[in-house]
């Protein structure tokens, strides 16, 4: 099993090192504490500015200090701009929102329901100045968000999170701050690549599994996810069912061979039971793989790596990814 560390660290790691192109706001402290920015407050209101979403041209604050999330991606970019959220929804199978943030911080991030089915009573309750939401959970409320406050949507989430991140920034306030931020993650992705390669892994094609609650299936990860991205940011191979143009490919549990690889990463999310990882891992098709067989498959942290949908989420990801491939 790869050696473990700590996302304490890691944070902590990726804050200093965007300090340097990030002075006066970090987008993540060096150490576990909310961050707050630390701009000198303007003489005169930041004036309004203007933003195009997925429902179109949306006015916005020029410095929103009360933001709502109202997903795990809109979550990920606030906190790393250095705006924390003061209400955030979280997914229905999960009893709260992504761990791999500082207990600190979530704490005083207030509940506004699920994701997708948010409760907009909470939501004017927080008085926000902001929504950051995403067409496909929410476009049917928008009328009702929009009432509260402004609210960006973006069209989806997950694979292009890349261009989501960057409306985020600009709704935010926060684009040079989010300069920083994607300068830094290409530096990491360059050094992570040449790690991978120089500990001869380079070749390895990796396999993303993931069993989900409710589902009659198992789900096999394809480029075109925010998991798959960055495997394709560190030129990593992919098994051939996985290795389509799309989110993913659902297979029944008979068909399990479907996802071996030379490295499997596994999660899942809400009840192992209820989701038939129990099943799955226990049955002679998981057994048989040669993954399995290798000692080569690893679970990972549900709400890191399908949830942590971000630049704070994607360097954590690509540090796990090191060790997993021995670099």
């Amino acid at each position: 099993m790869p050696r473990q560390f700590s996302r304490r660290t890691t944070l902590a790691g990726l804050g200093a090192a965007l300090l340097a192109g990030c002075t006066s706001s970090p987008a993540l402290p060096a150490a576990p504490e909310l961050p707050t920015g630390t701009e000198l407050p303007s003489p005169a209101p930041v004036p309004s500015t203007t933003v195009t979403t997925a429902t179109g041209e949306v006015a916005v604050p020029g410095a929103p200090s009360r933001v709502v999330v109202l997903d795990t991606a809109e979550l990920d970019s606030a906190f790393t701009l250095g705006v924390p959220p003061v209400g955030a929804a979280r997914a229905a199978a999960d009893p709260g929102l992504p761990d791999y943030w500082p207990a600190s911080w979530l704490a005083r991030v207030g509940g506004v329901g699920v994701i997708g089915n948010p409760d907009t009573g909470l939501i004017a309750a927080l008085a926000p100045d902001l929504i950051l939401g995403n067409r496909t959970r929410d476009g049917d409320r928008y009328d009702a968000l929009r009432a509260i406050a402004p609210t960006v949507l973006t069209e989806t989430t997950g694979y292009p999170w890349k261009d989501d991140f960057q409306l985020h920034a600009q709704a935010l306030g926060r684009r040079r701050q989010a300069a920083a931020v994607t300068a830094e993650y290409e530096r990491h992705v360059g050094r992570a690549t040449r790690a991978i390669g120089d500990a001869g892994s380079g070749g390895r094609r990796i396999s993303v599994v993931r069993f989900v609650e409710g589902s009659p299936t198992v789900r096999l990860y394809g480029r075109q996810s925010f998991i798959g991205s960055l495997l394709t940011d560190l030129g990593l191979g992919r098994p051939d069912p996985q290795n389509v143009d799309r989110f993913a490919v659902e297979v029944p549990p008979d068909r399990i061979a479907q996802a071996d690889g030379d490295l499997l990463l596994y999660s899942t999310y809400g009840n192992p039971a209820r989701a038939l990882t129990d099943a799955v891992l226990a049955g002679p098709g998981w057994q048989g793989l040669g993954a399995v067989k290798a000692h080569r498959a690893f679970p990972v942290d549900d709400q890191l790596w399908f949830e942590g949908i971000g630049y704070t989420g994607a360097n954590l990801i690509l540090a796990e990814l090191q060790r997993f491939l021995g670099a």
